[in-house]
């Protein structure tokens, strides 16, 4: 029989069976709409607040400032549109600062999710927003001095990811919102900060008291809880402005009945992720390692992508020379193993990461590239079995290859 292996749960994770128990209930006995007043709807209410109050804690947020969405792409779209049209609407009050007739100016960095790029560029667009895309290093990494020479005094948002989903490579938040606070009392002027953490749960703190973040934006399934919902942490204060209208829900920010057992789930996810935080980052970083050093040793002319240092605990990316990521992907899954070629939002396109090309490798090695991500569930023995199937795949695949 095939083994099955999954080395994919950047992309997605599984529900726990503690996961689900705690979601069903919602579906087939407490499942009001937690607006109504009788008590189907109060249980409905008492879940959902208490959901609320539990992912708080875990955040070092208060309850009033997590904010239910549809996942965290619809989160970081409401981060940013709503904080650039609320300076729209701000604009009176902006102007001892804001330089007449300039546009509010986004910063944000060339290896970001889509989700992040494509609302940027949306809103350049529109002539809604300014926006410059900061450059990496080798490893991925956004330079400080780089992103104080960026901000203008028009800048609103800097949006940059917490860890990077394709490589790994982990920002420094803290430095990033210690220096924004600095500028912006200067300029007497907020500048808000936002990070896709939506890669982390499972292995970083996500306390946005320490980090000094003001948005922050997470997704369910990528922590093991189920798919369709995310938050937005929104910082008091923070102004914003809704994407769609309609009722109260959410302070009149994501205006539609709540999907209750979709939260009570996310809600007990972030529980055991966080929870176990030690314990994950001990065993998958080990795990990691021994996947690395194998590749590395056993496959000649394979580059590791990402800092080497600064990364996830979960995750492995390289590129390998002369061999095709589709055709790679193809062949592990013959083996029953899954990876991906980049995050799993690109995946479908022939073109080679944006994130790879802004680490300055060449598009003709960047098509060959690989992302291993490991999850709490993975053993040893997986590692071994590809370390035992793969080099002699990327051996075949390079033999195949035309040679120019």
């Amino acid at each position: 029989m095939k083994k099955k292996i999954y080395l994919d749960y950047a992309a997605t994770t599984p529900v726990s069976s503690e996961v689900f128990k705690v979601m069903k209930p919602y579906f087939f006995q407490d499942y009001g709409n937690p607006s109504e007043p009788h008590l189907w709807g109060q249980k409905a209410r008492f879940a959902l607040d208490k959901a609320r109050q539990k992912m708080a804690d875990f955040l070092g947020a208060k309850p009033q400032e997590i904010i239910f969405t549809s996942g965290a792409t619809e989160a970081i779209n409401l981060a940013h549109k709503g904080v650039v049209e609320a300076m729209f609407q701000q604009s009176a009050k902006n102007k001892e600062y804001r330089t007449k007739g300039k546009l509010p100016h986004i910063i944000t960095s060339q290896i970001e999710h889509k989700a992040v790029l494509e609302t940027c560029k949306h809103l350049e667009k529109l002539n809604w927003a300014k926006v410059t895309y900061l450059p990496v290093d080798k490893d991925g990494l956004v330079d400080l001095r780089v992103l104080e020479k960026a901000i203008r005094p028009e800048t609103v948002l800097v949006s940059v990811m917490y860890v990077n989903n394709e490589v790994g490579t982990i920002q420094p938040i803290e430095e990033m919102t210690q220096l924004l606070k600095a500028i912006s009392s200067q300029l007497k002027a907020k500048i808000y900060f936002h990070t896709d953490a939506a890669a982390v749960a499972e292995y970083l703190t996500l306390d946005v008291k320490k980090l000094g973040v003001d948005l922050m934006t997470l997704g369910s399934h990528k922590f093991g809880g189920p798919k369709g919902v995310g938050i937005l942490y929104l910082k008091k204060l923070t102004q914003i402005d809704p994407l769609t209208f309609g009722g109260h829900h959410e302070r009149g920010l994501w205006p539609g009945t709540e999907a209750v057992p979709l939260i009570v789930g996310m809600a007990e996810a972030l529980r055991q992720a966080q929870g176990e935080l030690t314990d994950t980052n001990k065993r998958v970083s080990r795990l990691k390692d021994k996947l690395i050093k194998g590749v590395l040793e056993k496959i000649p002319e394979t580059i590791l992508t990402g800092h080497p240092e600064k990364r996830l605990a979960d995750m492995a990316s390289f590129c390998f020379k002369g061999a095709e990521g589709e055709a790679i992907l193809l062949r592990l899954d013959a083996e029953g193993i899954a990876a991906s070629s980049g995050s799993a939002c690109t995946s479908g396109t022939l073109q080679p990461s944006h994130v790879l090309l802004a680490m300055g490798i060449p598009a003709e090695i960047a098509h060959g590239s690989i992302r291993f991500s490991l999850g709490r569930e993975t053993t040893e023995e997986e590692i071994d079995y590809v370390l035992e199937k793969l080099p002699k795949i990327i051996k075949e695949i390079r033999e195949m290859a035309p040679k120019l």
